[in-house]
């Protein structure tokens, strides 16, 4: 009886992960056009100069991220990460459903941070520094693009015949993506940079 609970058990999951990754595969290309959005801002940012105010913006809000992580445990540190990254996934994805607006309008706002931030790190540090910051992205970045390549697949209900059916479909396996491969993304993401945080923090 266990044994026949265990099974139900791991073909739910494996069917669950099986039709997420084939949603995702569906979805390549509004995935693959965040992923192009986000690299052209992450090249804006590294090479382009920001505006002073621009600038200041950014670098208050990071002084603010260190001030509110700061003092805080390996434990503590993953579980901030990981909640902030399920936030702004979440909500980069649902919100996509205006027209994918919110979704491209997120991509380019990180990929223009993340462009500066690693701007800022190769001027102090030197370009081998980038290397050791790898491992940071390794899964978030991808949960992030498959979030908002989904939020944008999400906006675009509006285009087809059957806009309720559409978008109803498109909300039921966005959901399911989300638990099946974003969520588990995001809880090796937090761990993985959590952990190296505190480590060379």
């Amino acid at each position: 009886m266990v044994k026949k609970k265990q099974n139900k058990k791991s073909s739910f999951f494996k069917r669950g992960f099986q039709e997420s990754w084939n949603y995702i595969k569906e979805s390549r290309n509004f995935i693959y056009s965040i992923i192009f959005i986000f690299l052209l801002f992450a090249l804006i940012g590294f090479f382009l100069p920001a505006p002073a105010i621009l600038e200041q913006k950014i670098l208050e809000f990071i002084e603010e991220l260190l001030k509110e992580t700061q003092g805080m445990s390996s434990s503590e540190l993953i579980s901030f990460i990981f909640f902030n990254n399920l936030q702004s996934s979440f909500l980069g994805m649902i919100f996509g459903i205006f027209l994918g607006i919110f979704s491209v309008l997120t991509t380019l706002a990180n990929g223009y941070v993340i462009g500066f931030v690693a701007a800022k790190t190769v001027e102090s540090s030197g370009i081998s520094v980038l290397w050791r910051l790898l491992p940071h992205g390794i899964f978030e970045l991808p949960a992030l693009f498959i979030s908002l390549g989904l939020g944008l697949k999400l906006g675009s209900f509006v285009f087809r015949k059957k806009k309720l059916e559409t978008l109803k479909q498109y909300l039921k396996e966005s959901a399911k993506v989300f638990l099946f491969i974003i969520i588990p993304l995001l809880i090796i993401a937090a761990i993985i940079e959590g952990s190296l945080i505190f480590l060379l923090g």
